[in-house]
């Protein structure tokens, strides 16, 4: 009798690891082109989009559930403006930044999908927001009319 238990645990315990090795394999799984964008430097108020590019290179079709930046500045396409993304299909993640913050940009986006490579992935953007330059005021302009001069 306990050989027969140790049997059936032993065959269950291989079971449950070939099963564990094989899920996985299959469905969505998303890449990207690349996870970080440098801006380098920008003036202030400048245009600071960047669209990244990622792929379905798994066999099932990729659902973004969620897009979501670490904050209020920093704002990717929403979530519910994706399509599901069929297998070799590639698709593009628009993320805004607010460059009337001057200063260092060091932001992340994070993306929940049913990926089964990475279902929970973080993307950056970085670089530097630098003042505009203060707006000349143009001088008083002199009348061109001048008073008579007594004699």
């Amino acid at each position: 009798m306990k050989s027969f238990i140790l049997s059936m645990a032993v065959l269950f315990t291989s079971f449950g690891v070939f099963a564990q090795s094989t899920i996985g394999e299959g469905g969505p799984k998303i890449e990207f082109e690349k996870d970080v964008h440098d801006f380098g430097n920008l003036m202030q108020n400048g245009d600071a989009t960047y669209v990244f590019k990622f792929t379905n290179t798994g066999d099932a079709p990729l659902i973004i559930a969620e897009t979501k930046g670490s904050c209020g500045c920093t704002v990717p396409k929403k979530a519910e403006e994706f399509k599901p993304i069929l297998p070799g299909e590639t698709a593009e993640l628009p993320v805004k930044y607010d460059s009337k913050r001057v200063g260092p940009i060091n932001k992340s986006v994070t993306i929940k999908s049913n990926a089964t490579n990475e279902p929970s992935k973080v993307i950056r953007i970085k670089g530097s927001i630098a003042a505009a330059p203060a707006e000349e005021t143009s001088p008083v302009k002199k009348s061109s009319v001048t008073a008579p001069v007594e004699k």
